[in-house]
């Protein structure tokens, strides 16, 4: 794997894979730093596109495309964790691309990222590989109902899983997530959803983040609250477990690690090899954001300061909720982030708010 051995200066560019609001986000970022951006991306519409200084418009498995991409930048990051890993592997061969692949490989099989973190001695829920339907009878046999079938790849914002009760046929819940390879997972019980957002840079120093609480409806983040209604040991824990994931991982970057909490016990629920959701909050609320963070990791710059200066509620706006962007930018506590998306659907992510209060604890 290419690295990087000394900080890249002001004026270097950076190649992020994806054009969507994170990408959009990070050139955000970088651009105070004098980092220049350069997206790569299949979509035309991309948000990404109208704030970055170049921009290449080709599909993932355009080798020719990659190649000149490679050419005209100093290190490639991706803004999603369902790139191709061969897209990953194909550039790395000719520029540093961080993180590495080996993460993005982890990230993209729910099987795989279960069975690596279990080997760390982290907590996870127990877990089976699916394939077929024999398969699933035997591991619901094992894990028991309730649980949750999963896709092993491409699932997020709650798509491609289903919970199994103790009424569910195996067949209908294998035929709803579309007969695909899957894991089935038993169903924790918790009483909260928090997360921790670390970053690791080449020369193997981590920040993390405060926890932020989530909250979720229909599968997709509504709020993350900071800070999270949790015990400060249960707080550090979740801090720590978020270093040893990413130390192992070998990793450069941003990480969002989500747990769930039950009484003062932890279990990861998975990784996104990439800025997260629920970091969002770290725009307004730190002095050095998850987006600035993540360009500094894998530019070689100092890693900056994770501490937080307010408490801070992130929510996200869905759909139609970013028509309330003037009320919103009329709060005096509001600091509103709109993402330059065209067309509003349902569930679609177009902008989140933070909103501020002075620090408590």
């Amino acid at each position: 794997m290419r690295t990087i051995q000394t900080a890249l200066p002001p004026g270097s560019t950076v190649g992020i894979l994806g054009g969507g609001q994170l990408a959009r986000m990070l050139t955000l970022a970088a651009a105070p730093l004098g980092i220049k951006c350069h997206i790569f991306a299949p979509e035309a519409d991309s948000p990404a596109f109208q704030v970055s200084a170049a921009h290449t418009l080709a599909a993932y498995s355009d080798t020719e495309a990659l190649a000149a991409f490679a050419a005209a930048v100093d290190v490639v990051t991706y803004e999603f964790e369902n790139v191709p890993a061969a897209t990953a592997a194909f550039l790395a061969t000719r520029v540093p691309v961080a993180p590495g692949v080996f993460a993005l490989e982890t990230a993209q099989d729910r099987v795989t990222e279960k069975t690596f973190i279990a080997s760390l001695g982290v907590p996870v829920a127990p877990f089976a590989a699916v394939d077929d339907i024999e398969s699933l009878e035997t591991a619901l046999g094992t894990i028991g109902r309730p649980s949750i079938l999963k896709t092993r790849r491409f699932g997020y914002d709650g798509k491609g899983q289903t919970r199994i009760d103790s009424d569910t046929s195996a067949a209908a819940a294998f035929a709803e997530i579309g007969q695909s390879p899957a894991i089935l997972e038993g169903f924790v019980r918790f009483d909260k959803e928090v997360s921790v957002i670390a970053a690791r840079s080449w020369d193997g120093s981590i920040a993390v983040f405060d926890v932020p609480e989530n909250h979720h409806e229909h599968h997709i983040l509504k709020t993350s609250t900071v800070p999270a209604d949790i015990c400060p040991s249960v707080a550090e824990e979740a801090r720590t477990i978020g270093g040893r994931i990413i130390a192992a991982l070998g990793y450069v970057g941003v990480i969002g690690i989500e747990m769930f909490v039950s009484g003062e016990q932890l279990t990861v629920n998975e990784i996104a090899p990439r800025v997260h959701n629920s970091g969002h909050w770290t725009m307004d609320a730190c002095c050095v954001s998850q987006f600035e963070q993540h360009i500094r990791a894998i530019c070689r710059w100092p890693l900056g300061s994770a501490e937080r200066h307010c408490d801070v509620v992130m929510t996200n706006l869905l759909g139609d909720d970013a028509g309330r962007w003037q009320a919103l930018a009329a709060e005096p506590d509001v600091r509103i982030h709109l993402y330059g998306k065209s067309e509003a659907r349902r569930g679609r992510k177009m902008g989140h708010f933070n909103r501020l209060t002075p620090r408590q604890a």
